[in-house]
């Protein structure tokens, strides 16, 4: 990694904020991770439902093609023609039999192959390209390519090890918990700018301890205090996590109350509490799940309001949220009105993480004389391991721990 930052005292409890900061840092992760060992959420397998279909998605700066072949396997390229680098996709999805650059015709099979090159024989005997031109040698990079409880995830990496290895026994239990044997249906999309380095919005996912401290709605109507049943599941790796709770109104003590911080607003009302009505729908208790898988992929369950998330880097300062909510085919049509209620919880203007769509700017903002100095994570200790409270930046702290393996630091 060509840059001179020293993780301080080698520990995982200081972050050094000149991370967010150094393009060169942001040049080195495009590099090591987006083009590095890591497998890279691309799409749900739902959004590529027959032969010919194709999605455009994105793996840090590379533009990708997602499509499903005449045979219906899957296949991921790079969204870049092969003749002088152009778009070879211009539309988010649609349907095709091969895919032709606008610029020059240039055109490929939907497994990324070249088939064609408009006038490749010349004109009249003249021009055309040389005779030992090799079709089969000029294609873009083609990305690995494994679906998971129908998401699909892209790697550019031979050495990958399987998804289910890399993110642990049981966080892939919590995505069967979610996603096995059901059939998704996106009940809509939208992307979100947010003015701060892709590591911030990638730890605030993992950040059990803000949750019920920042939000004021988490915690006024009892969706998610740190004195619910709940704890974090951090993988060996330490990039992929669970943080999950269970309501319980009886954990609405005075224990907020007593630290005198705005996260105790008892005044507050729902003037419609049909909002929050829902059901079990994984009959486990379980009312809060947020999953991550280093480095940019999250899933998401707030009561009934399901989603997949994934963090796209744009710069140094600034990164795209893709948000895909879900409900699935066989929803009764009162359990998607109440999907599409809670859909409210979340997002830009959501009830529960509108915050998140700024704090990660005061953080980029507040750091920016700071770059010789260090962010602390020593709540709930200085490991990256698995545990039964919430009260803890352990799953932070694996963030970094996967981010230094991979980046060498």
């Amino acid at each position: 990694m060509n840059t001179t930052i020293a993780w301080p005292e080698g520990r995982l409890t200081r972050v050094p904020y000149a991370l967010y900061q150094e393009e060169d840092v942001a040049r080195a992760e495009q590099a090591r991770i987006f083009r590095g060992p890591a497998w890279h959420y691309l799409c749900l397998e739902t959004e590529l439902p027959a032969p010919g279909s194709f999605r455009t998605a994105q793996v840090g700066d590379m533009p990708v093609v997602v499509t499903r072949d005449e045979a219906g396997a899957l296949h991921a390229f790079e969204n870049r023609c092969a003749h002088r680098g152009a778009l070879i996709v211009l539309e988010d999805a649609g349907q095709a039999k091969q895919l032709s650059c606008v610029y020059h015709a240039w055109t490929y099979s939907l497994s990324g192959e070249l088939i064609s090159v408009a006038f490749r024989r010349g004109i009249r005997g003249k021009g055309g390209m040389p005779e030992c031109f090799d079709m089969a040698a000029h294609r873009p990079r083609a990305l690995r390519v494994t679906s998971f409880c129908g998401l699909v995830f892209g790697t550019l990496a031979e050495t990958t090890p399987p998804i289910e290895e890399v993110m642990g026994p049981e966080v892939t239990a919590r995505i069967r918990r979610v996603l096995e044997g059901r059939k998704p249906v996106v009940l809509g999309r939208f992307t979100q700018a947010l003015p701060n380095n892709w590591k911030l919005y990638a730890e605030n996912v993992r950040d059990s301890y803000h949750a019920s401290l920042l939000h004021l709605f988490f915690t006024t109507f009892e969706v998610n205090r740190l004195t619910q049943k709940g704890g974090l599941i951090v993988s060996g790796r330490g990039g992929s996590h669970v943080s999950w709770s269970a309501i319980e109104k009886e954990a609405a003590d005075s224990s907020y109350a007593a630290q005198g911080i705005r996260s105790d607003s008892a005044n507050y009302r729902l003037k419609a509490p049909e909002l929050l009505a829902g059901w079990d729908e994984f009959g486990d208790g379980i009312t809060l799940q947020i999953l991550s898988v280093f480095p940019g992929f999250v899933l998401q369950q707030i009561q009934n309001s399901l989603a997949v998330r994934q963090i796209v880097p744009r710069g140094v300062d600034r990164t795209d949220l893709n948000w895909t909510y879900l409900g699935f085919a066989d929803d009764t049509p009162e359990q998607r009105r109440a999907r599409l209620r809670q859909s409210n919880l979340v997002g830009p203007a959501g009830f529960v993480s509108m915050e998140d769509g700024c704090v990660g700017g005061f953080v980029q903002r507040g750091v920016a004389a700071a770059g010789e100095l260090a962010g602390v994570l020593e709540m709930g200790g200085e490991s990256a391991e698995t545990t039964d409270t919430r009260a803890t930046e352990a799953s932070v702290r694996g963030f970094w721990k996967e981010y230094r393996a991979v980046m060498g630091m």
